[in-house]
């Protein structure tokens, strides 16, 4: 669980945080490690090594009671005894360290009780049993959360396993992944003895993984502070260049925003709203952001004002009186007030602007607010008991309007529904990080009156999934707040979705899908299927950076989805990945048909290798196959099988009429031919085009296929789908 090192990691000091600037300075861990040594003190008295944790944790928890601290010391110490991290402290100091760290953002007894005991379990001979016998399941539960996996045990595959291990258990206690944040804040605080690739493999795990956990558990003390220690060892060049514009600022003649913060004063003192203005120094990385956004920095850029105040309304009043009294900035005001972040997070955000042209941001807060900016859910207390139980005077339960359940938020339900499916440590690993990599959460409504949270930048593949599950194989399409729209249309926050569902419990997703697919629940479900149904002779999907010409049946964006159950059509996919078995002459090679032409048999057909080992199967008249001779690519041979089965993209021109979508689709039904999709694009001078993707029995169907669609009234012209994509590099 720890590093063993203590020196700092940073080229210079970090910035402290503000919850650390407005407590206590750092404690002095070579004085910590003499009282260490020193043994545990007698039954009715505190031992000295813990005093300062004491002192933090009843700051905020007046009436707790410390029996249950001295002895997690005492069997932490004992049990650590004669074990030295590397820079010669004894090891007992990193336990507290961490205990520390809680303390001061508000932790109750339980956390700190299994935050003294975080390492005994993986680094000593204390076992699970014995914890849950001196202080509880609770505290068992916490300790066995954070506890490592054995390389000996899983090898490689320890770190990503322990991870998940730990998520999962954070998943029934949030608890976990505060002391996991904390336990990561102190090894990053002491890891300058270690040598620099290491430094460097534990930073970035920190940057992709423990960040954006403590960013969406809404710990930013310790996130601000985790993001400058990853920025002093992973860009040292910045870091230092960051570094000397803040000391240029700090020994500026006068202060811009100390001008600022006594103006605010006067104006709430003369409207008599009891508040405390703060100015809020940024960390370096947020200084470094800022500067690489606005160039030249001015005094205003290196801080912004933090007014407290005690009721929410008197946040609103503040406002008030700062747009009245002084020139807002009104592109900059955010309510997070009324619309919370999904991390708890609680503010009103605004800016105002200087006769000289600086423009000073200001954040309107509560106190109560502030506690849980800096703290997140470890300002919850313990989120799990009744209200009565361990709640501090005048803090709100976790269900006052701040987050329906804290203690199960949207994204770590998501988060354990896909883990469960990732096939392979490995796969978790990287979707692990790609998954937290995304920044904002939104919320689309259901009909039904629920919501669903999904990342931004997700599509309604994403929401069939996060709603169905693996049942979302059986999805036709969707309406976006009342409209048909594609599947693979990007949702907005609060866009109302409602999915469409076919009948058939043998349905099957598109391997097109993946492309549309932004969350690891809907990619993991789609890959997983298509990895257990593979089409003879060819792939299930290929990657998504493949050339648009040879992905199998695209979605275009801008077309109207399937159609709603009312028109009479039966559109669901089905069997996707099947095609005419075609012969490549190349051992080992499978094939899949371009989407770009979508030959079917007896076209005359050529091949080219692909990424994977794969041929795709073009015609020869297919633009593409001229694109590719131009740049070089060698033609390999290829023929049709024994097999007639084949796949087919049919563009479909009509004028606009009633009930035409379903006379098409009953036509087509009528030739024994399945619907794989079908897209609708908006009429254009009463003229609609239709194009469908069907999989036919027998290729020599095909022609009087086509004479069916063209008899259907309306129906002015029917053809093979010819898809035009720019042009793409040699091998892209």
């Amino acid at each position: 669980m720890s590093a063993d090192a203590t020196n700092p990691a940073a080229p210079g000091p970090v910035a402290p945080t503000a919850a650390r600037r407005r407590t206590r300075p750092r404690i002095d861990l070579r004085r910590l490690g003499r009282a260490a040594l020193l043994g545990p003190a007698a039954r009715d008295r505190l031992p000295d090594a813990i005093g300062h944790v004491a002192e933090a944790h009843r700051a905020h928890h007046p009436d707790a009671d410390l029996e249950p601290l001295r002895r997690a010391y005492v069997l932490a110490e004992s049990s650590h005894r004669g074990q030295m991290r590397k820079s010669g402290e004894p090891y007992i100091t990193h336990p507290l360290a961490v205990t520390l760290i809680l303390a001061e953002l508000g932790a109750e007894t339980t956390t700190l009780t299994a935050s003294l005991l975080h390492d005994t379990v993986e680094d000593t001979d204390v076992t699970l049993d014995q914890v849950r016998e001196q202080f509880g399941e609770e505290v068992r539960y916490l300790v066995d959360g954070v506890t490592k996996l054995e390389k000996v045990d899983y090898g490689a595959a320890a770190e990503p396993e322990t991870f998940r291990k730990m998520l999962v258990a954070t998943g029934n206690d949030v608890r976990v992944m505060s002391i996991k944040l904390a336990d990561r804040l102190h090894n990053m605080r002491t890891l300058g003895v270690m040598r620099p690739e290491k430094q460097a493999r534990i930073a970035k795990v920190t940057r992709d993984v423990l960040i954006p956990l403590a960013e969406r558990l809404g710990v930013q003390a310790l996130k601000t502070e985790l993001e400058d220690l990853v920025f002093a060892i992973l860009h040292p060049e910045e870091y230092e260049h960051t570094r000397g514009l803040i000391a240029e600022n700090a020994s500026a003649p006068s202060d811009p925003l100390t001008e600022v913060a006594e103006q605010v004063r006067g104006v709430l003192r003369e409207a008599g709203i009891s508040a405390e203005v703060l100015i809020r120094p940024r960390h370096f990385v947020s200084v470094h952001r800022v500067s690489r956004k606005r160039g030249k920095l001015r005094g205003c850029d290196f801080g912004r004002l933090l007014v407290l105040v005690n009721e929410d309304a008197d946040c609103y009043g503040v406002l008030g009186e700062l747009h009245t009294c002084m020139t807002p900035v009104v592109s900059e005001f955010k309510d997070f007030i009324a619309v919370p972040k999904f991390n708890l997070y609680q503010s009103l955000h605004t800016a105002v602007a200087r006769e000289d042209g600086q423009v000073v941001e200001v954040l309107i807060r509560t106190h109560q607010m502030h506690k849980v900016a800096e703290a997140g859910v470890v300002a919850l207390g313990n989120p799990y008991a009744p209200p009565s139980e361990e709640q501090p005077s005048g803090e709100q339960s976790p269900g006052d309007g701040e987050r329906a359940d804290p203690t199960r938020p949207g994204w770590l339900s998501r988060l354990l529904d896909w883990q469960q499916a990732a096939p392979d440590p490995d796969t978790f690993w990287s979707t692990l990080r790609e998954d937290l990599a995304q920044d904002r959460e939104i919320t689309v409504f259901r009909p039904d009156g629920g919501t669903l949270g999904l990342p931004d930048g997700a599509t309604c593949v994403d929401a069939a999934y996060a709603q169905y599950g693996e049942d979302a194989h059986a999805c036709i399409g969707a309406r976006v707040n009342g409209r048909l729209a594609t599947l693979s249309t990007v949702l907005r926050d609060g866009d109302t979705v409602q999915l469409l569902m076919g009948q058939d419990p043998a349905s099957e997703p598109s391997a097109a899908w993946l492309e549309h697919a932004h969350t690891p629940a809907a990619r993991i479900a789609i890959q997983r299927w298509l990895a257990t149904h593979p089409a003879p002779g060819q792939a299930a999907a290929g990657p998504s950076g493949e050339e648009p010409e040879e992905r199998a049946a695209p979605h275009t964006p801008e077309r109207a989805a399937a159609p709603a159950p009312d028109t009479g059509a039966d559109t669901r996919p089905a069997r996707p990945g099947r095609a005419s078995v075609v012969v490549v002459d190349r051992p080992r090679a499978g094939a899949r048909l371009a989407g770009c032409c979508t030959p079917v048999p007896p076209d005359e057909i050529t091949g080219f290798a692909v990424r994977g080992g794969m041929v795709t199967v073009h015609r020869v008249e297919c633009a593409a196959v001229a694109r590719m001779n131009g740049a070089g690519r060698a033609e390999i041979d290829v023929r049709w099988g024994d097999t007639t089965e084949c796949r087919v993209t049919l563009l479909a021109e009509s004028f606009g009429r009633p009930h035409l979508l379903a006379d098409l689709t009953e036509a087509i039904a009528l030739e024994g031919v399945e619907i794989v999709s079908a897209t609708v694009a908006p009429p254009t001078q009463q003229r609609v085009r239709h194009t469908y993707t069907l999989q036919l029995p027998d290729a020599a169907r095909l022609p009087a296929l086509m004479r069916a669609m063209r008899n259907v009234p309306g129906v002015y012209d029917v053809s093979r789908a010819q898809h035009h994509s720019p042009a793409q590099p040699p091998g892209a």
